[in-house]
């Protein structure tokens, strides 16, 4: 007679949860209560969900860092709200974008081109939110100028949060508006002009601004680009085609192209305003090809346009157009100039895109470590996770660090009237910052095993996203071009240098990290004249590692000086302890033995702390 076995325990997520059902596998002869509970995934609780401000202890105190008493006071309860909005829905709805992206309806049941962009509804209400109860809506930037609030601090903490959401949608709220008013203001006819700026600023053109540079050309040999532009009266006419175009959606756009008669080069070159419908409210030459069937960053659409005698306004030379129409297309050839000056703020807004996917990446990755059971252990509680996660947590604080400093804004350390931005920092920094994006991203993907390889966790999106980083606004080759540029003709090493030495020299002896980093600064300084002799060919082959040795000491550099406050502040080493594990990683001389024979380790002994002052997340697991 056969003996019947009591029942196996069910796990308690299976009955306290009535998502699914319980599953025949725990009541299998070899499980167990213990295994089954391994596998509850109610315990794996991401970054969707967490208040992504007051789950962040570093942007919390950068906020302190950046601003007075009086403002911080005006602006945390508010940064709360916005970290609630930025963790839940804006967080919810970026995967339902990725799977759901903008759509293209090129004719209409007669056969006319209408080139539609459907934008998913999805996409929208993140729009609505950012606009209406964000930080990008007019009513809230009026109320913070009104409470003396910079505005710099707010974008940092804004910008920061949504692209760990996702930086499709940054570019799909306009990231290059600053650019199309600025040149608006400077140049368009005054009726264009009143319009489009009143647009931007009662918020109706939010997320409704492009630049069009990109031919099939290529789109870092400006001087090769095709499209032309013809007079007519005080417009021009555009005719070419555009590959690479984002916003396809909007209403404003910059537009490069050569005016008939320019020279076939990078003189000849001028940037236009092209809006979506005529002066006469007549739909405008615009066609749309297609949409790319991108990687990553599905929420902006991006596509190939072709121009066929679309209404151009001249942005530059003579306000109005007349001048440089009747003298038969020339424009004051300082158009790529221009652009290329407000190129190093969008540089640095595609930097924090880097950084945005880097600390969503580094959070996934902490709460599946927390959760995730290996050999009767979290994963957490390893010492190689340990070691990955702690080095994730330090080259993250050290890319914020540069970002945030980057943007020039004083800091409690450093008082001054006004922005105090380095030429040369926004190349090294998204040289530094969109790389960090991909790598721990990947990483991620390495903390979760094969779930981190399957589209439906967060960490998979993450990677497709961050590569767009490395291409916008310049990939690293282009960025090492520009450094050099600003070295040769701008000397723009010597002020990096002098703001490397006033960070060093703000963290004082009780920083232990800054010693090490003062010698490096002088090893950078010598590395630079050094560079500076070399044969040209060998000097830009040169240029990578010498960018990114310059990177690398402005990181610790900022590091130490923010260590100096925090410690005297808060009477708080962790920053300290963040700047010691980055200079020993990336400015350190290891040794023969490359530090294998040291006996302790830093990040082992202080994880914990690297860990509480990296995410606060007490929900039950």
């Amino acid at each position: 007679m056969a003996i019947e076995s009591e029942p196996r325990p069910r796990p308690k997520t299976a009955s306290a949860s009535k998502s699914y059902a319980a599953e025949r596998v725990d009541e299998l002869p070899y499980s167990s209560l213990e295994k089954s509970e391994r596998y509850e995934t109610g315990r794996y609780l991401g970054a969707t969900g967490l208040n992504w401000y007051t789950c962040d202890p570093t942007l919390q105190r950068a906020m302190r860092y950046y601003l007075t008493d009086e403002q911080f006071a005006w602006v945390e309860p508010r940064l709360v709200r916005l970290g609630e909005l930025m963790g839940g829905p804006i967080s919810e709805r970026a995967d339902i974008t990725d799977k759901g992206p903008p759509r293209l309806v090129k004719y209409d049941r007669w056969g006319h081109d209408i080139s539609e962009v459907i934008i998913p509804e999805s996409a929208k209400a993140t729009k609505r939110d950012l606009i209406e109860r964000g930080f990008s809506g007019p009513a809230f930037r009026d109320a913070a100028e009104a409470a003396g609030i910079p505005q710099v601090p707010l974008t940092l903490a804004s910008s920061y949060m949504l692209n760990q959401a996702e930086i499709g949608m940054s570019c799909a709220m306009g990231a290059d508006a600053g650019m199309v008013a600025s040149q608006v203001a400077q140049f368009a006819p005054r009726d264009v002009r009143e319009l489009v700026l009143s647009k931007l600023e009662s918020g109706e053109w939010i997320g409704q601004t492009g630049q069009f540079f990109t031919e099939r050309t290529g789109g870092s040999d400006l001087g090769a680009l095709e499209t032309t532009a013809t007079p007519d009266g005080d417009a021009w006419l555009l005719n070419g085609f555009k590959w690479f175009s984002s916003n396809l959606d909007g209403e404003a756009f910059v537009v490069m192209a050569k005016p008939i008669g320019a020279p076939d080069g990078i003189r000849g070159v001028a940037t236009f305003l092209v809006l979506k419908h005529r002066r006469d409210g007549t739909r405008n030459g615009i066609r749309i090809r297609q949409l790319k069937d991108k990687l990553g960053t599905k929420a902006v659409a991006s596509g190939e346009v072709e121009f066929v005698d679309a209404e151009a306004f001249l942005l530059s030379g003579d306000p109005d157009g007349l001048e440089a129409a009747a003298e038969g297309g020339t424009s004051d050839g300082r158009s790529v100039s221009r652009l290329m000056a407000m190129t190093n703020l969008a540089r640095l807004g595609v930097a924090m895109m880097g950084l945005g996917c880097a600390r969503r990446a580094l959070v996934e990755s902490l709460c599946y470590a927390k959760a995730r059971s290996s050999w009767k252990k979290h994963l957490i509680d390893h010492p190689l996770m340990r070691r990955k996660l702690a080095e994730m947590i330090v080259d993250v604080e050290a890319v914020q660090a540069i970002i945030f400093d980057g943007y020039g804004h004083p800091n409690c350390q450093r008082q001054s009237d006004g922005p105090q931005r380095l030429r040369i920092a926004p190349a090294l920094i998204k040289l530094k910052a969109a790389r960090l994006g991909i790598t721990t991203a990947s990483d991620a993907i390495e903390v979760h095993g094969g779930n981190g390889y399957v589209e439906t966790w967060p960490v998979a999106r993450i990677l497709r996203d961050a590569q767009i980083n490395t291409l916008w606004e310049g990939p690293d080759n282009i960025l090492c071009l520009d450094v050099r540029r600003a070295i040769e003709r701008e000397g723009a090493d010597t002020p990096l240098l002098e703001r490397l030495r006033e960070a060093v020299a703000n963290a004082g002896e009780a920083v232990a990290a800054a010693r090490t980093v003062s010698q490096r600064i002088e090893d950078l300084a010598t590395a630079i004249t050094a560079w500076k002799s070399l044969d040209s060919e060998v000097a830009e082959a040169r240029l990578y590692p010498l960018a990114q040795f310059m990177a690398e000491v402005y990181a610790a550099a900022l590091l130490c000086e923010q260590a100096e406050w925090e410690l005297r502040e808060f009477g708080d080493d962790r920053k300290s302890l963040v700047a010691s594990l980055y200079v020993e990683r990336y400015l350190k001389d290891a040794g023969p033995l490359r530090g294998i024979d040291a006996p302790e380790s830093l990040s082992l002994e202080r994880f914990e702390q690297l860990v509480a002052g990296a995410l606060a997340d007490d929900r039950p697991r």
